[in-house]
């Protein structure tokens, strides 16, 4: 079942600047927004899961959260910690004091389907404790990511925000190895031969698709965050990039026959559009693929 946010919220004096960029993943939908905020204004929210809001920008004046309404401490928001965590069914509230405007993310989270995507037992009562305006630059910079991929429309392969999502939620549960078993706690090695030749020979027969992580790992019979680590150490490659390199090798083959337009092929082989195949063709390639083609007519 795809995994949808359950939240409802109330807003006064906050007007939203833009759409909504959001992506989802695997266990995980980020969101991000754009809003200015009008001296006095305020917001109550609740999430049915649990989820990690992140100030990316701010600019003029400055907010306070709480997580009752008749609190009389709130968490001011002039220190540099942008990281708060909700847990779920936990409402929070906000106030401005003066006009600003913000950008944040967003991140609501499948417990479940994340703990199970590390194939072990967690114990998902680390989320029930709140956390607010706290610092943390590993987590940061994994958010700032997440957020790039929500924004970006030439974003990277989902097998790239699966694994951002995860290394994110192993490190908000703050899962050592004791945390994720014995399993987890030898070391990690490299994917055995069969196990290189399934995965790659499945990726190569559904490079024109998109597939994700828990297809991967399964074929292997090892939990996602495992596979991963294994997969690189086998072939040098995060699975996401084997995926586009054997997505760009289809693409040579349909550019080499010449039978089919560039926004054909784009389409074809799961692009956005040309512009799209155009750029991820030029960064991985060196030239464009017209360029490409040209080249090979000119030789033959």
């Amino acid at each position: 079942m795809t995994f949808r946010p359950r939240m409802t919220s109330y807003r006064e004096g906050i007007t939203v600047l833009e759409d909504l960029r959001w992506r989802r993943w695997n266990g995980a939908v980020a969101d991000v927004w754009h809003a200015a905020c009008a001296a006095g204004a305020h917001g109550e929210y609740v999430s049915q899961d649990a989820r990690l809001f992140v100030v990316l920008e701010r600019e003029g004046g400055h907010s306070d959260l709480k997580l009752s309404p008749s609190a009389t401490e709130a968490v001011g928001s002039r220190a540099p910690e942008h990281l708060s965590f909700i847990p779920a069914g936990m409402p929070l509230w906000s106030r401005i004091d003066e006009p600003m405007t913000i950008r944040h993310l967003d991140i609501h989270f499948d417990a479940k389907a994340l703990a199970g995507r590390l194939g072990e037992d967690v114990d998902l009562e680390r989320l029930a404790t709140p956390r607010l305006r706290f610092a943390d630059e590993r987590l940061m910079g994994i958010a700032r990511l997440i957020a790039a991929e929500c924004l970006d429309h030439n974003a990277h392969h989902d097998l790239y925000g699966d694994g951002l999502m995860l290394a994110l939620f192993i490190d908000l549960m703050q899962l050592g190895r004791t945390g994720l078993g014995h399993a987890q706690a030898r070391k990690r090695g490299a994917l055995a031969p069969w196990q290189v030749k399934r995965v790659t020979d499945f990726i190569e027969a559904n490079c024109l698709r998109s597939v994700r992580l828990q297809e991967l790992a399964e074929l292997a019979e090892l939990s996602q965050s495992y596979f991963s680590h294994a997969f690189k150490a086998a072939t040098g490659l995060a699975p996401y990039q084997w995926h586009m390199q054997a997505r760009l090798r289809k693409v040579q083959e349909m550019l080499a026959a010449g039978e089919m337009t560039l926004t054909e092929i784009a389409v074809v082989a799961g692009f956005a559009d040309q512009a799209h195949l155009t750029r991820v063709f030029r960064r991985a390639l060196g030239q464009t693929p017209g360029a490409w083609r040209r080249a090979r007519v000119a030789v033959a």
